[in-house]
């Protein structure tokens, strides 16, 4: 009974963020405040670099000095955790783009949003396709559902002892929930589903894990349940491990394709006509065009989901903000879809089913990394879901870009002027 009424409370949340996304829309074309523009003078010279520095310092009111390279790292301690073997730093240049203009349920208002990478014309690209949403109005970008999983394997004898197992542990959940509650202060039980395969029963038990990206606090509790399990089960299995390879930590899967991994954000805006042409230098007649032939290259090339380079964009976010950068293999599945509305407008949309995010915990806490999650705003408790739909605005603004540029012939252009070290 527990398990149908979990269905029910799922099916009611995703209700909920849908009419929300509704009534997100009467106000993302709202007008926005005319941006202040990151200085793009001198881009590769020191002069620039202060310029830039001093500009996100007075406009934000916040410090960068260890961004800055002004005060050096020292306190090694803050490492526990984090890696092992220490010997030194791997330098990887951040730069700033935006702002990012969102209409969201948690992210309101414009983001300037730090991109870690070593990829000439990305931050660029990504800035070029926020100023035409930002003209456009705001993106709406909204975190419908949110669970990470875990899911241990259970071997029996034969089918028969499989299905007593089974039966068993489905009358168990409000004690699982109870393990979980005393495991962690911030994980919470959503729901268990099976999934049996000869004499082997895959138990997938799905969590909240609050601001965390979770994968550590949830193979925690998993752990305790299982021994509970263990321990009390009537049918005692004759193997067993933590995680069976199914849950879809750090890869790819037609799973959390399918339903959701960490957070599921979708976004969207409209970019009128002459704002295609002026901004993006294109139409949205061309640029249409190319997402359906890249959608059926997608297709052929047995891509999960239809997208054009989502995890360009994240990767450099999860660098600049202390992610688990891993997680790009399960966070860059998505759908982006270009369409021509009935006015001659270009509709943008992206899903993104797995983002699994956090800004507490993991790396979020080194000094860099800190820094950068304070420039959006979303450092510690209460900004995971936020974090998540700036992520979400991003990648799609990253997505308007590229369709373009490659819709009209630009993308090598981009590539050999800004890209190259000539």
């Amino acid at each position: 009974m527990s398990l149908v009424n979990n269905k029910i409370n799922n099916v009611a949340a995703e209700f909920k963020r849908t009419k929300l996304i509704r009534n997100l829309k009467k106000s993302a074309l709202e007008p926005i405040c005319p941006e202040d523009k990151v200085p793009v003078e001198d881009p590769y010279g020191f002069a620039g670099q202060m310029e830039r520095i001093s500009f996100i310092q007075e406009k934000l009111n916040i410090s960068v000095d260890q961004l800055r390279g002004q005060k050096p790292f020292s306190d090694h301690f803050q490492l526990k955790g984090n890696i092992e073997n220490y010997m030194g730093m791997t330098q990887v240049p951040t730069g700033i783009a935006g702002p990012v203009a969102i209409n969201g349920s948690a992210a309101k208002g414009e983001f300037y949003v730090p991109l870690a990478t070593t990829e000439g014309t990305l931050v660029a690209s990504y800035g070029r396709g926020m100023k035409a949403c930002r003209s456009s109005g705001k993106i709406t970008s909204v975190c419908i559902l949110e669970g990470v999983q875990r899911s241990p394997l259970f071997k029996f004898n034969n089918l028969t002892e499989l299905g007593k197992f089974v039966l068993w542990a489905l009358d168990q959940v409000e004690e699982f929930k109870s393990i979980t509650a005393q495991t962690s202060n911030y994980a919470k039980l959503i729901e268990l589903k099976f999934n049996i395969e000869g004499n082997n029963a895959i138990l997938t038990f799905e969590y909240k894990t609050g601001d965390a990206a979770g994968q550590n606090m949830v193979t925690i509790c998993t752990n305790e349940i299982c021994k509970y399990i263990l321990a009390k089960a009537p049918i005692k299995p004759k193997l067993w491990f933590i995680e069976s390879n199914y849950s879809g930590d750090k890869k790819a899967t037609a799973l959390s394709f399918n339903s959701i991994r960490g957070k599921k954000v979708c976004s969207e805006i409209i970019i009128p006509k002459d704002i295609v042409r002026k901004v993006l230098k294109s139409t949205p007649e061309q640029i249409n065009k190319y997402w359906i032939t890249s959608t059926i290259g997608a297709i052929q090339s047995g891509s999960i989901g239809a997208q054009g380079h989502i995890a360009n964009g994240l990767t450099a976010l999860f660098l600049a903000c202390g992610q688990d950068v891993a997680c790009i293999s399960e966070a860059s599945v998505g759908i982006t879809r270009l369409e021509v509305t009935e006015n001659g407008d270009l509709y943008a949309s992206l899903t993104l089913p797995a983002l699994i995010v956090g800004t507490v915990g993991g790396g979020t806490q080194l000094p860099t990394q800190k820094e950068c999650l304070n420039i959006l705003g979303c450092h510690g408790t209460g900004s995971a879901r936020k974090f998540a739909e700036i992520c979400g605005a991003v990648a799609l603004a990253g997505e308007i870009s590229i369709a373009a540029a490659i819709a009209e012939g630009h993308f090598v252009k981009a590539h050999k002027m800004l890209g190259r070290k000539s």
